[in-house]
């Protein structure tokens, strides 16, 4: 028997499904060196923090980068852990506890947490979106298309979580196990019959979603992003494409792949038969694939190729790459047998997404936006959509992360040296990283002739950069988007690049 077999029945033994109370009752397999006299605890919560341990609670050590859970069981008992679960043989319990072994501590988290919240995701049309750029934008969109007045849509994602009855802030883009799944019985509860998340690559491997039932993934684009922890892109390509191939749960009923981007076009030759694929993008042959394209500031116009045949479709988003999250949506709506003619209409109504192309506008003679842009791909795309919306000059000021994939500071620096009149490089989430090493990678990236300013201070780049605008420049102020935090030496620090320059622009004076 496999060990993910024995898992899994180890997992079906939870019983007494009426309430949240659940009692582990048969955890005799080998994988599982638990004393019996302990086989019948009352385990009331799930949690992989100790710090969130509550008396009754299953406590799950996880292995991680910083620490290792098994440095925390003393706390988890202390705080009531009636169940301790740990890849390591050293580990000692008291008498009235029991102990569980098992060979990957996050797997198993995730496969009992699933069965604890009586599976959730297989009672819901869930559709998750992966890739480098645009999971937000798509999922927001979709969420949009989909919820109708009394029929509650969820959504799992970056900016925020939508549970059908109350949006609460979001602090990961997927969560772990012992998150989402509460989450997901949240949204059944409040009358959500479908839910859209956004899956990020770390999500998958470290297992948070492992066994979730998809009945629609969807692979937005993969460009360099991330590479200091997945090493390389073929790697960073390897965890999205589990998602889509059966290596993380169940295959989805339907992929909705990028047709466009190098790597869309292998994750469909390498997808199993049973699968349907629909794809998107503006090179022939994409079943949903956007013709004659006019865009400006105040948004798009395409003329759709679809399966429905030729549509006109008016978008309020701005840019080419926002076409291209636009068709993914259409695309999503035709795989969950929605009407994509009413989709289009109701596109019109779409506010967009917070920190993604959002202005900031007090009244000055010329254009400030923030965006979340922080990979080089992502950064080329926001600044090439806004030269072509732009009269004047494009100035941008953008960041790089500290203790982040270093090789693509250089990347992001030639890409806004290419693409902008005037660059101010600065901070961005330093966390524990110097920011003189941080600018040192980044002036390696510097294009002879390019005029480019280091500025330290985040708040005084931007001053700079509204100082330095005329009528009709255009602002990009890149990289955090809708976050409200700067981190520094894991604290962190309120920062609102919205806020920020919204408090800027308002103490300046324009004539009228």
């Amino acid at each position: 028997m496999k060990k993910s077999d024995q898992e899994i029945n180890c997992v079906d033994s939870v019983k007494s499904r009426i309430t949240r109370h659940r009692e582990l009752s048969s955890l005799t397999d080998k994988d599982f060196s638990t004393d019996k006299k302990f086989q019948n605890q009352v385990i009331k919560s799930i949690s992989s923090d100790s710090r969130r341990v509550n008396p009754g609670a299953a406590f799950f050590a996880i292995p991680g980068n910083r620490t290792n859970g098994d440095l925390h069981i003393q706390e988890a008992l202390n705080r009531g852990a009636n169940v301790i679960v740990s890849q390591s043989d050293e580990v000692s319990v008291p008498h009235g506890v029991a102990r569980v072994k098992v060979a990957d501590a996050r797997k198993s988290m995730a496969k009992f947490t699933k069965k604890f919240y009586d599976s959730p995701d297989e009672s819901l049309s869930l559709i998750g979106i992966t890739g480098t750029n645009g999971k937000t934008t798509v999922s927001t969109l979709t969420h949009h298309l989909l919820e109708e007045p009394g029929c509650p849509v969820g959504l799992i994602g970056t900016v925020q979580y939508n549970l059908g009855d109350r949006d609460v802030p979001s602090f990961k883009t997927t969560p772990e196990a012992t998150d989402l799944y509460p989450m997901l019985k949240s949204m059944l509860a409040a009358g959500c019959s479908s839910s859209v998340m956004e899956i990020s690559s770390h999500g998958i491997h470290q297992s948070r979603v492992n066994g979730i039932s998809l009945e629609i993934a969807v692979f937005t684009n993969l460009t360099r992003d991330h590479l200091d922890y997945h090493g390389s892109m073929e790697q960073y390509y390897q965890e999205k494409r589990k998602l889509f191939n059966g290596m993380n749960g169940p295959l989805p009923k339907v992929a909705v792949i990028n047709g466009d981007c190098p790597y869309g076009k292998r994750l469909i030759q390498e997808l199993p038969p049973q699968v349907q694929v629909l794809t998107f993008g503006f090179e022939a042959g994409n079943q949903f694939c956007a013709k004659n394209l006019t865009l400006d500031a105040e948004g798009s116009k395409f003329v759709m190729e679809s399966p429905l045949g030729n549509t006109v479709v008016a978008s309020p988003l701005i840019g080419r790459y926002n076409v291209s999250n636009v068709l993914a949506s259409f695309a999503i709506m035709h795989a969950m047998g929605k009407s994509v003619v009413e989709s289009i209409h109701k596109l019109r109504s779409f506010k967009g997404v917070c920190g993604r192309m959002e202005s900031v506008d007090r009244g000055q003679p010329y254009r400030v936006v923030v965006d979340y842009a922080h990979t080089p791909d992502a950064l080329r795309n926001a600044l090439e959509m806004l030269r072509e919306c732009t009269k004047g000059k494009v100035r941008v000021v953008f960041g790089c992360g500290g203790d982040r994939d270093k090789g693509k500071r250089l990347e992001m620096t030639r890409v806004a040296c290419a693409a902008a009149d005037q660059v101010w490089a600065t901070s961005d989430n330093p966390r524990t990283e110097s920011i003189d090493s941080i600018f040192s990678d980044m002036q390696k990236g510097v294009c002879k002739g390019s005029e480019v300013y280091f500025v330290e201070d985040r708040r005084r780049a931007i001053d700079l950069a509204l100082d330095a605008a005329s009528v009709d420049d255009c602002v990009l102020i890149a990289g955090k988007g809708h976050e409200a935090y700067q981190e520094v030496q894991y604290t962190a620090i309120p920062f609102d690049d919205r806020l920020v320059a919204g408090g800027l622009l308002d103490a300046k004076v324009f004539g009228g």
